[in-house]
Protein backbone atom coordinates (compact mmCIF):
# COMPACT_ATOMS: atom_id res chain seq x y z
CA UNK A 1 0.00 0.00 0.00
CA UNK A 2 1.40 3.41 -0.93
CA UNK A 3 1.83 6.30 1.48
CA UNK A 4 -0.85 8.27 -0.35
CA UNK A 5 -3.47 5.51 -0.13
CA UNK A 6 -2.57 4.95 3.55
CA UNK A 7 -3.19 8.65 4.28
CA UNK A 8 -6.49 8.52 2.37
CA UNK A 9 -7.60 5.44 4.33
CA UNK A 10 -6.65 7.08 7.64
CA UNK A 11 -8.56 10.25 6.69
CA UNK A 12 -11.68 8.23 5.80
CA UNK A 13 -11.52 6.23 9.04
CA UNK A 14 -11.01 9.44 11.08
CA UNK A 15 -13.96 11.13 9.38
CA UNK A 16 -16.11 8.08 10.10
CA UNK A 17 -15.12 8.10 13.77
CA UNK A 18 -15.94 11.80 14.07
CA UNK A 19 -19.37 11.21 12.48
CA UNK A 20 -20.01 8.30 14.84
CA UNK A 21 -19.01 10.39 17.88
CA UNK A 22 -21.36 13.19 16.81
CA UNK A 23 -24.23 10.73 16.29
CA UNK A 24 -23.68 9.08 19.69
CA UNK A 25 -23.44 12.47 21.43
CA UNK A 26 -26.71 13.53 19.79
CA UNK A 27 -28.50 10.55 21.35
CA UNK A 28 -27.87 12.10 24.75
CA UNK A 29 -28.82 10.87 28.17
CA UNK A 30 -30.34 12.95 30.89
CA UNK A 31 -30.66 16.68 31.15
CA UNK A 32 -28.15 18.85 32.98
CA UNK A 33 -31.18 20.50 34.55
CA UNK A 34 -32.54 17.40 36.24
CA UNK A 35 -34.56 16.54 33.16
CA UNK A 36 -35.73 13.25 31.88
CA UNK A 37 -33.61 10.76 30.02
CA UNK A 38 -36.69 9.73 28.04
CA UNK A 39 -36.41 9.63 24.26
CA UNK A 40 -37.25 12.82 22.45
CA UNK A 41 -40.74 13.01 21.03
CA UNK A 42 -41.64 14.28 17.61
CA UNK A 43 -42.14 18.04 17.66
CA UNK A 44 -45.69 18.87 18.60
CA UNK A 45 -46.42 20.85 15.48
CA UNK A 46 -48.33 20.44 12.30
CA UNK A 47 -49.16 22.23 9.13
CA UNK A 48 -52.18 24.43 9.60
CA UNK A 49 -53.99 24.62 12.89
CA UNK A 50 -53.07 22.21 15.66
CA UNK A 51 -55.97 20.33 17.18
CA UNK A 52 -56.74 20.16 20.91
CA UNK A 53 -59.34 17.77 22.32
CA UNK A 54 -60.29 15.96 25.53
CA UNK A 55 -59.38 12.37 26.36
CA UNK A 56 -59.83 10.12 29.37
CA UNK A 57 -56.71 9.29 31.40
CA UNK A 58 -55.98 8.07 34.92
CA UNK A 59 -56.28 11.75 35.95
CA UNK A 60 -59.74 12.02 34.40
CA UNK A 61 -60.49 13.99 31.23
CA UNK A 62 -57.49 16.05 30.15
CA UNK A 63 -56.46 18.14 27.14
CA UNK A 64 -54.57 16.18 24.48
CA UNK A 65 -53.11 16.94 21.06
CA UNK A 66 -54.21 15.37 17.76
CA UNK A 67 -52.13 12.23 18.54
CA UNK A 68 -53.73 11.84 21.98
CA UNK A 69 -50.65 13.02 23.90
CA UNK A 70 -51.42 14.76 27.19
CA UNK A 71 -50.96 18.54 27.16
CA UNK A 72 -49.41 20.29 30.14
CA UNK A 73 -49.09 23.80 31.56
CA UNK A 74 -45.84 25.09 33.08
CA UNK A 75 -46.25 27.06 36.30
CA UNK A 76 -43.23 29.25 35.47
CA UNK A 77 -45.04 30.72 32.44
CA UNK A 78 -46.16 34.30 32.94
CA UNK A 79 -49.59 34.62 31.40
CA UNK A 80 -49.45 33.45 27.79
CA UNK A 81 -45.67 34.02 27.63
CA UNK A 82 -43.68 30.78 27.57
CA UNK A 83 -40.78 30.44 30.01
CA UNK A 84 -39.68 27.12 28.45
CA UNK A 85 -36.99 27.28 25.77
CA UNK A 86 -33.73 25.52 24.91
CA UNK A 87 -33.20 22.32 26.92
CA UNK A 88 -36.61 22.77 28.55
CA UNK A 89 -38.38 22.74 25.16
CA UNK A 90 -36.40 19.62 24.26
CA UNK A 91 -38.00 17.72 27.15
CA UNK A 92 -41.32 19.61 27.08
CA UNK A 93 -42.00 20.34 23.38
CA UNK A 94 -44.42 23.24 22.91
CA UNK A 95 -47.59 22.54 20.93
CA UNK A 96 -46.87 24.69 17.90
CA UNK A 97 -49.21 25.74 15.14
CA UNK A 98 -49.01 27.47 11.79
CA UNK A 99 -52.70 28.32 11.68
CA UNK A 100 -55.66 28.91 13.94
CA UNK A 101 -55.84 26.16 16.61
CA UNK A 102 -58.74 23.73 16.16
CA UNK A 103 -61.09 22.89 19.03
CA UNK A 104 -61.83 19.16 19.12
CA UNK A 105 -64.44 17.30 21.12
CA UNK A 106 -65.03 18.75 24.59
CA UNK A 107 -62.95 21.89 24.02
CA UNK A 108 -64.27 25.44 24.37
CA UNK A 109 -63.12 27.15 21.16
CA UNK A 110 -63.07 30.60 22.79
CA UNK A 111 -60.41 29.38 25.26
CA UNK A 112 -58.03 28.36 22.45
CA UNK A 113 -55.47 30.92 21.38
CA UNK A 114 -51.84 31.30 20.49
CA UNK A 115 -48.73 33.17 21.55
CA UNK A 116 -45.41 34.00 19.89
CA UNK A 117 -42.39 32.19 21.31
CA UNK A 118 -38.93 33.68 21.68
CA UNK A 119 -37.82 31.76 18.55
CA UNK A 120 -40.61 33.37 16.49
CA UNK A 121 -42.78 30.25 16.27
CA UNK A 122 -46.41 30.20 17.39
CA UNK A 123 -47.52 28.12 20.38
CA UNK A 124 -51.08 27.05 21.14
CA UNK A 125 -52.62 28.32 24.39
CA UNK A 126 -55.73 27.26 26.30
CA UNK A 127 -57.34 29.45 28.92
CA UNK A 128 -54.22 31.64 28.65
CA UNK A 129 -51.74 28.80 29.29
CA UNK A 130 -49.10 27.83 26.69
CA UNK A 131 -49.42 24.08 25.99
CA UNK A 132 -46.66 21.45 26.00
CA UNK A 133 -46.31 17.71 25.51
CA UNK A 134 -43.82 15.63 27.53
CA UNK A 135 -41.17 13.36 26.04
CA UNK A 136 -41.66 10.93 28.94
CA UNK A 137 -45.16 10.13 27.64
CA UNK A 138 -44.41 7.41 25.10
CA UNK A 139 -48.00 6.82 23.99
CA UNK A 140 -51.42 8.43 23.90
CA UNK A 141 -53.17 8.84 27.25
CA UNK A 142 -50.05 8.71 29.41
CA UNK A 143 -49.63 11.38 32.10
CA UNK A 144 -46.02 10.77 33.21
CA UNK A 145 -45.34 14.51 33.34
CA UNK A 146 -48.03 15.22 35.93
CA UNK A 147 -46.76 17.27 38.92
CA UNK A 148 -43.09 16.98 37.88
CA UNK A 149 -40.95 19.81 39.24
CA UNK A 150 -38.53 20.47 36.40
CA UNK A 151 -36.83 23.52 34.87
CA UNK A 152 -37.79 25.72 37.82
CA UNK A 153 -41.49 24.94 38.33
CA UNK A 154 -44.14 22.24 38.23
CA UNK A 155 -45.99 20.84 35.23
CA UNK A 156 -49.67 19.87 35.23
CA UNK A 157 -52.20 18.36 32.85
CA UNK A 158 -55.17 20.62 32.10
CA UNK A 159 -58.89 20.07 32.59
CA UNK A 160 -61.59 21.03 30.07
CA UNK A 161 -61.94 24.30 31.99
CA UNK A 162 -58.29 25.04 31.23
CA UNK A 163 -57.10 24.73 34.82
CA UNK A 164 -54.33 22.55 36.20
CA UNK A 165 -55.35 19.15 37.45
CA UNK A 166 -53.92 18.84 40.95
CA UNK A 167 -53.38 15.15 41.55
CA UNK A 168 -52.46 15.48 45.24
Amino acid sequence: MSTRSTRTTIAIVAAGLVALAVAVAGCGGGSAYGGSSAPAAKPASSTGGSSVKLASTKLGKVLVDAQGRTLYLFEADKGAMSACAGACAGVWPPLKTTGKPIAGAGITASKLGSTKRSDGSTEVTYNGHPLYTYTGDSSAGQTSGQAIDEFGAEWYALSAAGNKIDSD
